[in-house]
C-alpha cells in the first residue's frame, strides 16, 4: 500500500449511510453489514443493500465499540460512563460502571485484542470531560479484560482516546497531547513512549487511531479534520486535511473494509468513504 506522498482529495470520498446521529465508530460483520453507533438508539445498522435500521434504546453518548465473540457488542457510552452489553436484537445490560470503588469517567472506547484480550479505555475522571480535552489532566486510563475479568493496564493519560493491540504492543491515542504512545503489553510498569512525532503536529487534538494490513497507523485528528498516517519508520504524513469540514468533519474512527476505508465522525449524519490505492 504506497502511503508515502499519498494525498486524498475531497472528491475521493463519498457519503455511506444517512440520517445517521453521532456517528463515531463502526464496526464491519464479514458479510458486509456495518454497525454504526448512533445515540439515538444505540446503534445503526447498514445492511449491505443500504437498508439501515435502529437498534437499541441505550440513548445518552454511545461512541466506541467492539464485537465480542457470542456476536453481542461491548459499548462505551461517554456520557452516561458506563460499559454496557448491547445485542443485536436491542436489549442492553450494564457491564461496567466503578473501577476502584468510584465511578468510571467517561468511558471512550472498547477494543479488541490479541489472545482473547478485550480493551476498555476512559478518558478522563475530570467533569465536565471537556475540560481535559483542552489541558494536561493525566487522569485517562485503560482496562484489560483477560479471562474474564477486568484488570488495569495503563493510566496517566491526558484524555485517553482509541487504544489498538499489535504485536506485543498497546498503542494509545492521547487526545489532550495530540500524540500517540505505545507500550509493552506484559511489561510491569511499563512507561508509555511516544509513536511517531510527538504531537503528531501542533496543537493536534488525535482522536482515532487503526492499522492497515501493512502496519500503517491512521490517525483520526479534529482541529484540522485531518488524517495522518505514522509509517513503521515513524514518519507522519497528513494525507487530508479540511480545515473548514466540509468533507470531513470531527472526524473519529477509521474501519477498513476491503479497500474501502470508512470515516466516523461527532457531527456528520453519515460515514465518509474512499478507496485505499493499490
Amino acid at each position: 500500500m504506497p502511503i508515502a506522498g499519498l494525498r486524498l482529495a475531497p472528491q475521493d470520498f463519498r457519503p455511506l449511510g444517512k440520517d445517521l446521529s453521532r456517528p463515531e465508530c463502526i464496526v464491519a460483520d464479514p458479510d458486509g453489514t456495518l454497525w454504526v453507533s448512533d445515540n439515538r438508539g444505540a446503534l445503526t445498522r447498514i445492511d449491505p443493500d443500504g437498508g439501515q435500521a435502529l437498534v437499541g434504546s441505550m440513548k445518552g453518548a454511545p461512541n466506541g465499540f467492539a464485537r465480542e465473540d457470542d456476536g453481542t457488542f461491548l459499548v462505551a457510552n461517554i456520557e452516561d460512563g458506563r460499559f454496557y452489553r448491547q445485542w443485536r436484537d436491542g436489549r442492553h445490560e450494564v457491564v461496567l460502571d466503578t473501577w476502584d470503588g468510584k465511578p468510571l469517567g467517561s468511558a471512550n472506547f472498547a477494543g479488541r485484542g490479541e489472545q482473547g484480550r478485550m480493551w476498555a479505555s476512559i478518558s478522563t475522571r475530570t467533569v465536565p470531560r471537556s475540560r481535559a480535552v483542552h489541558a494536561n489532566i493525566p487522569d485517562g486510563y485503560v482496562l484489560c479484560r483477560t479471562h474474564g475479568r477486568w484488570e488495569f493496564a495503563a493510566g496517566g493519560f491526558c484524555f485517553t482516546n482509541e487504544v489498538r493491540e499489535r504485536d506485543g504492543w498497546l498503542y494509545v491515542a492521547e487526545t489532550a497531547k495530540g500524540r500517540i504512545v505505545k507500550l509493552r503489553i506484559n511489561e510491569r510498569n511499563a512507561k508509555p513512549q511516544p509513536y511517531g512525532p510527538d504531537p503528531v503536529f501542533p496543537g493536534a487534538k488525535v482522536d482515532g487511531i487503526t492499522f492497515d494490513s501493512e502496519g500503517n497507523l491512521w490517525v483520526t485528528e479534529i482541529t484540522r479534520n485531518a488524517l495522518v498516517v505514522i509509517l513503521p519508520d515513524g514518519r507522519a504524513e497528513t494525507v487530508f486535511e479540511d480545515p473548514e469540514g466540509k468533507t470531513l468533519l470531527m472526524p473519529t474512527s477509521i474501519t477498513f473494509v476491503g479497500r474501502a476505508a470508512l470515516v466516523g465522525s461527532l457531527k456528520m449524519d453519515h460515514l465518509a468513504a474512499f478507496d485505499l490505492p493499490g
